[in-house]
């Protein structure tokens, strides 16, 4: 039966997945102008405009675009930079890399904390601890990336202390987790954004759950209080929680262009904005679909964890 969910879910994906794929190639062919016009400058002469519109097959007919493009995501053949002539798939290879290293790094440290902290504050609720933790995670959920981001720049690498480095500074070619130092500030930025969410969602279902009747049954018969929160409100608690790192992981994939950006960090979120100032279609179509793959992949991935940790769900899945 779960086979079947799953399957019926991944279905589901490979759909949205082809609805965004139309989405995006009708966005790129709305943006305004000429692609070879802006790739090669004003002084091109029509020669080499038209050389160029052949190269990048602008004269075929759109559906026959769209089919030749869907076709090469299918075999990874992800096209050629109009920018610098290489191919995509090259291009992104390191960038990809970096990006996911930051991102790995973010997850690993903000799911455990969103959940212990949030525990905690359930756990200590009305005290001073919950009351702290609730007006920080308020605040900082209210709080866009790029000014968390400025103001640990502010913090720690201008006028307070200059302990970290504000950009990446890594050489062209090597990696950027040969210093990592240069990887703190954009770690904890991420981790600042994604964490709140899930401290604020963990302390509600752990609240609810503790108030349930079968907590209240396991008390009254004696189980130690630890095993009561560790086998019957944690594993509880952590069903809804999972949706909500779900939704914070496929943000990653999108909001870490910002992050990126501002710590000048050589990730998918710098090509792509490199990419869409220098009007490299190929490369903006391909990031905006690994955006929306990242995006779906997660969601199915929260959706199994939820039934699995879920004993309600699983349950019902298993009749």
């Amino acid at each position: 039966m779960l086979l079947r969910l799953i399957t019926r879910r991944l279905l589901i994906s490979i759909v949205i997945l082809l609805l965004v794929s139309i989405l995006v190639f009708v966005a790129t062919l709305l943006l305004p102008g000429d692609p070879a016009q802006a790739i090669l400058g004003q002084q091109a002469t029509p020669e080499r405009l038209a050389a160029l519109r052949e190269q990048m097959n602008l004269n075929d007919p759109v559906w026959q675009r769209y089919l030749s493009w869907l076709g090469g995501l299918f075999v990874g053949d992800f096209g050629t930079s109009t920018a610098n002539g290489s191919s995509v798939a090259a291009l992104l290879s390191s960038r990809i890399g970096a990006s996911l290293v930051l991102m790995v790094l973010a997850a690993v440290i903000a799911i455990p904390v969103g959940v212990l902290v949030g525990s905690y504050s359930a756990l200590r609720r009305g005290r001073t601890g919950d009351h702290v933790v609730t007006g920080l995670s308020l605040v900082l959920a209210a709080l866009p990336e790029f000014v968390v981001g400025i103001a640990l720049i502010t913090l720690f690498s201008t006028t307070v202390f200059t302990v970290l480095p504000s950009v990446t500074m890594a050489p062209p070619g090597e990696a950027v987790w040969a210093y990592p130092s240069q990887l703190i500030l954009p770690t904890v930025t991420l981790v600042l954004v994604v964490s709140p969410y899930i401290v604020r969602m963990m302390r509600a279902t752990m609240i609810e759950v503790l108030d349930s009747g079968y907590v209240e049954m396991a008390r009254l018969k004696g189980v130690p209080e630890r095993q009561v929160i560790l086998r019957h409100a944690v594993p509880h608690a952590l069903a809804p929680v999972a949706q909500v790192v779900a939704i914070q992981l496929a943000w990653l994939a999108g909001g870490i262009v910002v992050v990126e950006f501002l710590f000048r960090y050589p990730g998918v979120g710098q090509a792509l904005v490199d990419a869409v100032a220098n009007r490299d279609i190929q490369v903006v179509q391909t990031l905006s679909m690994l955006v929306a793959a990242v995006y779906v992949v997660v969601n199915l991935l929260a959706d199994i964890v939820g039934i699995l940790t879920n004993p309600k769900l699983r349950t019902e899945v298993s009749r």
